[in-house]
Order: structure tokens, then sequence, then C-alpha cells
């Protein structure tokens, strides 16, 4: 069960995933209520590592937690908090709980989030944690001494920014993760499919990775504004805003926008990572609407 998305991966299936919160706090039944409606729908489900820097439960215990509910986590790990010795230390873990999905980050800076004092420490940053992982996997730590009980196996992704304003910078960036190990990529929240397409034949196009693109449940047009305002390196286009202002139901319009974009994307690339903070269970429906079919549907095709 924990390996589904790495052999959909491998098979070049449409791949779907989706983001979920950990908890603030000590009690994950939100979380794993949200999950559960993700389950036969998705091939696995995203847990965050402090994104924003806002302070939640970390990743590796939320992700356990879904593991044990039956549903297989990509577990997201980021630089900002620990040293290579902790971050290793983490992989390590993951692997002996059966967490084999890894999303590799540098992490958002400390100042973005609730903990303004405290202090990042950035030892390492996505593409050197990469690197980590593909050593651990061959049974080596980042000082190269051998590990005596037994090498990891981690299925290693990144995260990538299709609407980066530099294209050489995107480009140098991506190659430099795929060159590092990287063996899937999810994007950030994407609005602007003619660029993603860009993306997919200039600069995808001599990889064989697959690209997943962010997906995004927009609420209401004030949803949207306050991303516009807040979300760096994001632009929700005006006619989208004008939408959700105008709509009886905002929620509703979201989903449909939403479900158009999964249409889009299913055009140009080979999977979406679906993203409806605190609203994960609308995503099943979004997928309805955009008439991708219940997992155990596809795989018996």
């Amino acid at each position: 069960m924990t390996d589904r998305f790495r052999q959909a991966v491998l098979a070049k299936e449409f791949l779907v995933t989706a983001e979920v919160c950990p908890p603030k706090g000590g009690n994950p039944s939100h979380m794993l209520k949200m999950a559960a409606t993700l389950k036969g729908r998705v091939h696995a489900v995203n847990i965050t590592d402090g994104s924003r820097a806002v302070l939640r439960m970390s990743s590796l215990a939320a992700s356990t937690i879904l593991l044990q509910q039956g549903i297989e986590p990509i577990c997201q790990v980021a630089c900002r908090d620990r040293n290579a010795i902790g971050l290793q230390a983490d992989l390590m873990g993951a692997n002996a709980l059966g967490i084999r999905n890894i999303l590799a980050l540098t992490g958002d800076p400390v100042k973005a989030g609730d903990h303004k004092e405290a202090r990042g420490v950035f030892e390492l940053e996505s593409v050197r944690l990469l690197r980590a992982i593909a050593k651990l996997n061959q049974g080596f730590d980042l000082n190269e001494k051998p590990l005596t009980d037994e090498p990891t196996d981690l299925f290693a992704g990144a995260a990538v920014d299709p609407q980066l304003k530099s294209w050489s910078g995107l480009q140098r960036r991506f190659e430099r993760k795929l060159e590092a190990g990287a063996q899937f990529f999810q994007s950030q929240l994407i609005t602007d499919f003619d660029r993603l397409d860009k993306f997919m034949q200039k600069v995808a196009v001599e990889s064989d990775k697959p690209i997943l693109a962010g997906i995004f449940l927009l609420k209401s047009a004030k949803n949207a504004n306050f991303i516009n305002r807040c979300v760096p390196g994001v632009q929700i286009p005006q006619d989208i805003i004008d939408r959700l202002a105008k709509a009886s139901d905002p929620l509703e319009e979201g989903m449909k926008i939403a479900a158009e974009q999964v249409k889009l994307a299913r055009e140009l690339c080979q999977g979406v990572h679906m993203m409806a903070v605190r609203r994960e269970d609308l995503i099943a429906p979004i997928l309805d609407l955009a008439g991708i079919e219940p997992l155990s549907v596809v795989s018996k095709s």
C-alpha cells in the first residue's frame, strides 16, 4: 500500500495528490476527517512541514498517523528548522516507519510565520536535501560514512514554480533538482496555463519525471485578493476574481473554476496537486466535476 504512488509514477498514470495541513495542537481528528474524504481519490496525501513558517504538528508524526489509517502520505521535509543531523535522522526515521514519499523543500522564511523571533537553520536547501536522500538510499550519510543498519528506500520529489519570472533561473533550478535525484515535481498554485504549457514544452520536455500542476480552491473573491496580496509569485487573474465576486454561491463557483483548471492541466502534464485549505472534503467533488474517476475504477480499466 505504501508504494502506490511510486508505482503510479513509474507506470506513468495520471497522478492526483492533495495537501492536508497537520493539526495546530495535539488532536489530529480534523486532519483525519479531511484525509478520509480523499481515500480512493488520490494516490497520496501531502502533509506540510511548517508551511508559511506557521507552527503545526510535525509532518513526520502526522504522516505516521495517516499511514496508520491506510492513507499513503507524502511527507514534506523543509530545511528551515533542522540541521543536517536532524534532517538525516528524520529521514531514516520516516523510512523505518514505512513513510517512503518525501517532498524536499527549502522552507519558507521564519519572518513569514508566527514565531518571528525563532532562528532559521537552512544548513541545507532543497537541492542538497535531495542529494542527502540519494546518499541515504545508497547506504551513506552526508559525510560518506556507511549506514551500518541498511540504506533507506525513499522516493523523493521536489517543488517547481512554472510561473517564476526568471525563465533561466527556473530552468537551472529544475535541472539541478533533477540531477540531485527528484523523481516527481509538484508545482505551486497555477493560474497561468499558457505559462505551464511553455514550461512543459521548453523545460520539462527533456525529463521523464512527472509534473503535477498545483490546483487551489478559491473560496471567494476576498480569498483570491488575500492570496494576491500575501502569497509571493502568485497572481489570481482579475477575470477569476470577478467570477467569484458575481457568483451567488462563491464557493460553488470556486469549485467549478478548480475543476476547469484540472481539465486544463490534464491536457498539459501528468498530474494535479490539489489544495483546498481546511476544505479538503471538497476535493473529491471537484475531481468529479473534472471527470477524474476514482482510483479503484481507473485501476480496473
